[in-house]
C-alpha cells in the first residue's frame, strides 16, 4: 500500500520501540517522515534504517523544547515541503508507587512532557502547515490512562489527560485537522521492560491473545488513523490490549 505517498509525518520518540516502529510503517508506505528522540547515535541510526535523507530525517532533541519542536517542523518544511501528519509518542515515567509519595517536581515533569509537550507539538505544526493545509494527528497513549493503575498513579493521569486533550483538540480543530489516540496495554518495549521482563508468560496470561503487543502491533492502528481510510474518524482513542481489559481489569499499558 502507498496510503501515504506525498505526505510528509513527524514521529516522535521515535529512535525504538513503538516510535520507531511507526516511523518504518509510513516510510514504508509511501511517506516522508522526521523522527526525533534525545540520543543522536541512536536516531541516526534509525534514519538510516528507513533510507536516509530521502525518505527520513533525524532531529535530536528533547520533546518537550520549544526550540527543538521549532527546529524539527521547520525541518520537515523546508527538506519535504509540507507536515501532514503528528504522531506525538514521547512519554515518561519515572516514578513508581504510591501518589502520597511522589515527589512533585516529578509529578511536574511527567505532566508536562506527556501532556503540555504534546499540546505544544499540535500548536506547533497548527500555525507552520496543519491549520491552513489540513492533516492528522495521533497521540500514543496508554490504558493506563482509562482506569486505576497502581503503582504507575501519574503516569496514568498524565495519560488519561492526553486522551481527553485529542477529544479537545479534534472539536477544535475539524473539520481539517483529525485527531485521534491509541492506548495500548503492554508492549515489548525496553520503556516497558520493568513490567514483563523474566517473567512473560505471567504477564501475558491475563490477555485473551495470549501474548503482550508488539510496537509493529501499535504501528498498524497509528497508520490507520492516520490514513484516508479514517477519513469520518476523530476524537477516537483506540484500544489496543490483546484483549487484557476485557479479563483483567488492572492491565496497565506502557
Amino acid at each position: 500500500m502507498n496510503r501515504f505517498d506525498g505526505k510528509v509525518g513527524i514521529v516522535t520518540g521515535a529512535s525504538r520501540g513503538i516510535g520507531l516502529a511507526v516511523a518504518q510503517r509510513l516510510v514504508a508506505e509511501g511517506a516522508r517522515v522526521v523522527i526525533t528522540a534525545r540520543k543522536p547515535e541512536a536516531l541516526a541510526e534509525a534514519a538510516a534504517s528507513m533510507g536516509g535523507e530521502g525518505r527520513c530525517v533525524a532531529v535530536a532533541g528533547n520533546a518537550g523544547d520549544p526550540a527543538h519542536q521549532d527546529e524539527a517542523i521547520r525541518t520537515a518544511i523546508e527538506r519535504f515541503g509540507s507536515l501532514d501528519l503528528l504522531v506525538n509518542n514521547t512519554g515518561i515515567n519515572p516514578a513508581y508507587g504510591p501518589l502520597m509519595h511522589i515527589d512533585l517536581d516529578v509529578a511536574r515533569k511527567i505532566l508536562d512532557t506527556n501532556v503540555v509537550a504534546a499540546l505544544s507539538w499540535v500548536q506547533k505544526a497548527h500555525a507552520a502547515w496543519m491549520g491552513e493545509h489540513g492533516g492528522a494527528v495521533v497521540n500514543v497513549g496508554s490504558v493506563a490512562g482509562l482506569r486505576a493503575a497502581p503503582g504507575i498513579a501519574l503516569y496514568g493521569a498524565s495519560k488519561a489527560a492526553l486522551l481527553h486533550l485529542t477529544e479537545e483538540l479534534a472539536v477544535e480543530l475539524g473539520p481539517g485537522i483529525r485527531v485521534n489516540a491509541v492506548a495500548p496495554a503492554v508492549v515489548k518495549t525496553d520503556f516497558a521492560k520493568a513490567l514483563y521482563e523474566g517473567r512473560e508468560d505471567k504477564a501475558s496470561r491475563g490477555y485473551a491473545m495470549k501474548r503482550l503487543g508488539e510496537p509493529e502491533d501499535i504501528a498498524g492502528a497509528v497508520a490507520y488513523l492516520l490514513s484516508d481510510d479514517a477519513a469520518w474518524t476523530t476524537g477516537h482513542t483506540m484500544v489496543l490490549d490483546g484483549g487484557a481489559t476485557l479479563i483483567d481489569g488492572s492491565a496497565i499499558g506502557g
